[in-house]
């Protein structure tokens, strides 16, 4: 190809990239004049930000010390590990998450997850890679997946929460999405209503592979609660039979470590 086609296709694609870069911009624009931002605490409507300044006062963020392996808050920083995570080894590598699972971040998740405040999304994912992406980095990450819901609980919810969080935060820290890496193998019970034991066996064999893994050593798996792991680490061992190294995970809200 000689130089003055080269020049030629370059501009090509540089006027291509252009036009779509103008054209995502305008239908983004367009879908907030007609679905505005809302901050997720109070529900204001917001034009340049994604929480009013008031309201982050009223959320708290996960900050040292923190359990070594899910990223729990720790009361006492000469510890390591959570109560949880002392007492045996997990399937996944390490774990973090956003915010503490309490008073408005407890409201707002239940929004989120039932009230179809999908726009929420972006304001948890825009934290997760603020916060994470040089931990994602280190973590050399080669893909991130969400935690699937049941086919029955998608139909009757009509989205999948983690798997919004995580397409976005996929596209914000530039890594490849695997929407369709994991599926449930079978409508367990709510976790909310068992014990520790009883979680775990209920996810028991709970996820089966369905995406391609040949070349994933390191899945973040992303979801947006986190209380005993149990959930986390059932797919983490579908993941880790197939042939996956390690597997980390991410989380909007996390409960207190003891």
């Amino acid at each position: 190809m000689g130089s003055k086609c080269k020049v030629h296709l370059k501009r090509k694609i540089h006027l291509k990239q252009k036009m779509h870069s103008k054209l995502e911009r305008f239908l983004k624009g367009f879908l907030l004049q007609i679905y505005p931002n809302r901050c997720p605490v109070c529900g204001k409507v917001l034009l340049d930000t994604l929480i009013c300044p008031g309201c982050v006062k009223k959320i708290k963020y996960v900050k040292q010390p923190v359990c070594c392996s899910c990223g729990k808050p720790l009361a006492d920083e000469c510890m390591e590990y959570c109560a949880d995570c002392g007492k045996g080894r997990h399937e996944f590598r390490q774990g973090k998450a956003l915010f503490c699972y309490q008073g408005a971040v407890r409201d707002m998740l239940y929004r989120y997850k039932y009230s179809n405040r999908r726009d929420y999304t972006e304001f948890f994912a825009t934290e997760a890679a603020r916060l994470y992406s040089g931990w994602l980095k280190q973590c050399k990450i080669d893909a991130v997946a969400p935690i699937p819901l049941s086919k029955k609980k998608r139909r009757r919810r009509g989205y999948n929460q983690a798997e919004l969080f995580a397409r976005r935060l996929a596209k914000l820290v530039e890594l490849p999405y695997e929407g369709k890496l994991l599926a449930r193998a079978k409508d367990t019970a709510p976790q909310k209503k068992l014990s520790a034991r009883e979680r775990k066996n209920n996810l028991k064999n709970a996820f089966k592979i369905t995406g391609n893994i040949v070349k994933l050593n390191r899945v973040l798996l992303v979801d947006d609660i986190y209380t005993t792991g149990a959930t986390i680490d059932a797919a983490a061992l579908a993941l880790k039979r197939a042939g996956v190294e390690e597997v980390y995970f991410l989380c909007i809200s996390i409960g207190q470590g003891q």
